[in-house]
């Protein structure tokens, strides 16, 4: 996104343009009037990355712009930063810039941030990191109030800890969560917040069980929770898997089981078409659930064929997409077989074009 987009005294004006456009797309496919959740205009993203650009004695935060991709453009002020990564900025950078046994062949610097106030900084070199680096990096740490990885090639070392942990409130409700570095989590703690508690008051079916694909770190797994008998929640990430496992006893939430598969991987074990021994674990058998909703959040490339043939066996569908394009798509699809009742837009990325799309879909009677 170029910053020249960053425009807070526009941002209400964008939102509702990007919001007509998509509305209009989806109504023409059955959808309802949507609900709109902005995000605040700054401070607002909870991960950023920079490029390090070494200049003699200069060192400096860059990004680069789509149109000339060569030319860096130096961050001094990132407004839509989180503000604890907009605290460590330049401090950060004036310790990287005086200690050449942290600034030597640095190449990237990725902040990973949360709504409670941690912050973790990702040091990308072309080097390895030494145990020289390890006593800076501990200095460094003490001065800005963070954790600090470094890695190289084949090379990871951490002073304090590899994840952040984050707590955000719905409807009510306290939920943590371990965010390891590295994991996909949303990048936009406030609109995330709006968007479980859109999601947790479009479900409420305790005799029944939930299929979660998709499913992280548990993000939408810990509310959902409080509303099925069972939920299995599946994933093919190992360490978002883990952080899962781990997240369910921070919360103290025993209705959920987790299983590294894949979307497509699951919709072959519901049909009995592969047996796989990663389910083995698992207290209740496949064949003992009562699945009445299914929770997809999927990556921009939306549903395969297959996930959409199992999604349209579902009474209810719940839909969270990152890709209104490859949504439109399947909902096309399962337009066959279901309708939408429900929709929801959340900005998740203020100045792009981007927007996140939630969906109900309600089998039809036939």
């Amino acid at each position: 996104m170029p910053l020249r987009h960053i425009q807070p005294e526009r941002y209400d004006g964008l939102l509702t343009e990007k919001a007509d456009h998509w509305q209009s797309t989806l109504s023409a496919l059955g959808a309802p009037t949507a609900n709109v959740y902005p995000s605040p205009p700054t401070g607002y993203r909870l991960r950023a990355e920079f490029r390090i650009w070494h200049d003699g004695d200069d060192l400096n935060y860059v990004m680069f712009s789509p149109d000339q991709p060569k030319d860096p453009v130096v961050i001094s002020n990132f407004m839509i930063a989180s503000p604890v990564i907009q605290a460590a900025m330049e401090p950060l950078r004036l310790r990287l810039q005086s200690r050449e046994v942290l600034r030597k062949k640095l190449f990237q610097v990725e902040f990973l941030s949360t709504l409670a106030g941690e912050l973790l900084v990702s040091l990308i070199y072309h080097r390895p990191v030494d145990d020289a680096w390890e006593d800076a990096a501990r200095q460094l740490a003490a001065d800005i109030n963070a954790s600090i990885i470094g890695r190289s090639r084949k090379q990871k070392r951490v002073i304090g800890q590899d994840w952040v942990r984050e707590t955000l409130r719905v409807n009510d409700r306290s939920f943590h969560y371990t965010q390891p570095e590295g994991a996909f989590t949303q990048p936009n703690g406030w609109v995330n917040q709006h968007m479980l508690e859109w999601v947790t008051s479009q479900t409420h079916d305790q005799n029944a069980d939930l299929l979660e694909l998709y499913c992280g770190v548990g993000n939408f797994t810990l509310p959902l929770s409080h509303f099925y008998r069972r939920v299995l929640a599946t994933e093919l990430s190992k360490s978002a898997t883990r952080a899962a496992t781990e997240n369910l006893a921070l919360n103290n939430i025993t209705n959920v089981e987790f299983a590294r598969l894949s979307a497509e991987e699951v919709t072959q074990a519901i049909r009995g078409v592969r047996e796989f021994r990663r389910l083995e674990h698992l207290r209740n058998p496949l064949r003992d659930y009562r699945f009445t909703t299914l929770f997809v959040d999927p990556p921009r490339a939306g549903l395969d064929p297959e996930t959409l043939a199992l999604a349209s066996s579902f009474p209810r569908l719940i839909y969270i997409s990152c890709n209104p394009t490859t949504l439109s798509r399947d909902i096309e699809m399962l337009n066959q077989t279901h309708a939408v009742s429900h929709l929801a837009f959340f900005d998740q990325f203020p100045y792009t074009h981007h927007l996140e799309v939630g969906t109900v879909l309600r089998r039809k009677s036939l």
